[in-house]
């Protein structure tokens, strides 16, 4: 892993000034290496575990492809009818069936295919914040809570800031307000925006190889080392792009949960009849 990284930062600040600057030059003369481990008919699966390992506070896919890296973000609250596990909330999904489960889950619901997994316990967000020098971020409002079972302590003063550590932690797990797991969506896209513009810079790209180290045991994922690589060089040359699953709150059982509006999952009927023939299918069992 720490190859890839290594490698992929090298060519990221290159790679991303010539295509910025819109220069032509001879295929020969400059060769990414990883081009060929980049995949850019897959999202990737990016979960934020919580203290205990267990359900996930942060569920997003992640896709790099046509000069545009886009991030869809999942509600944890998200209602699931699970033909494996039954009615939950999405961010339930990992603790039962791990994130094949919720590749598996998403991808159906989304209607795209997700290939790979990377899963960040919050708890190295403290560590990776130092690496980075913090990340600088508008807090919207007052922000107070402590929950002593999970080791959560929340002070935050509204205003332009920079956050990192303990406080960046705080900030993107807090939700204790009207706008409940939403605000936190909106509140992690702050910081999403924040880390994206800070860490494709090439001063900052360098660090990567540390903010891994940080990270330690914290961070797992089934890319290997050029898949990494590829991915990095990949966003170095693109812009962002985010967007939350829309939808509404309800209540069943008791539960509060997200009714979400997955996009509609489109078939081309008009291709040898396979939609129609779905439609029978569907239709008579």
């Amino acid at each position: 892993m720490v190859m890839g990284l290594s490698g992929g930062l090298m060519l990221a600040g290159p790679l991303a000034g010539l295509l910025r600057s819109g220069l032509v030059m001879d295929a020969k003369s400059i060769t990414n290496p990883f081009s060929a481990w980049v995949d850019t008919d897959q999202d990737l699966l990016v979960l934020g575990s919580d203290v205990g390992g267990g359900n996930t506070d942060v569920m997003l896919t992640l896709r790099v492809a046509n000069g545009h890296t886009t991030i869809t973000q999942v509600p944890r609250d998200t209602y699931i009818n699970s033909p494996r596990f039954g009615p939950l909330k999405a961010n339930a999904l990992y603790a039962y069936g791990g994130a094949d489960a919720v590749k598996e889950e998403l991808s159906h619901r989304l209607g795209r295919p997700i290939g790979h997994h990377l899963l960040i316990n919050l708890g190295a967000i403290r560590r990776m914040g130092d690496v980075l020098g913090g990340v600088e971020v508008n807090v919207p409002k007052r922000m107070y809570y402590v929950d002593n079972s999970q080791g959560l302590s929340i002070d935050l003063q509204p205003g332009l800031q920079t956050l990192k550590g303990r406080d960046l932690e705080g900030f993107l797990r807090w939700r204790h307000d009207e706008m409940g797991d939403i605000g936190r969506i909106d509140r992690q896209k702050l910081v999403l925006n924040a880390l994206f513009t800070k860490l494709i810079r090439p001063e900052h790209l360098v660090r990567l190889p540390s903010l891994l180290a940080a990270a330690g045991s914290d961070v797992k994922t089934d890319l290997g080392p050029m898949q990494i690589g590829g991915l990095i060089t990949a966003m170095a040359a693109t812009t962002l792009s985010i967007h939350q699953i829309g939808g509404r709150p309800f209540d069943q059982n008791g539960v509060s949960y997200w009714e979400a509006d997955w996009p509609a999952v489109s078939t081309d009927s008009s291709a040898s009849g396979d939609g129609a023939k779905d439609s029978r299918y569907r239709f008579l069992f």
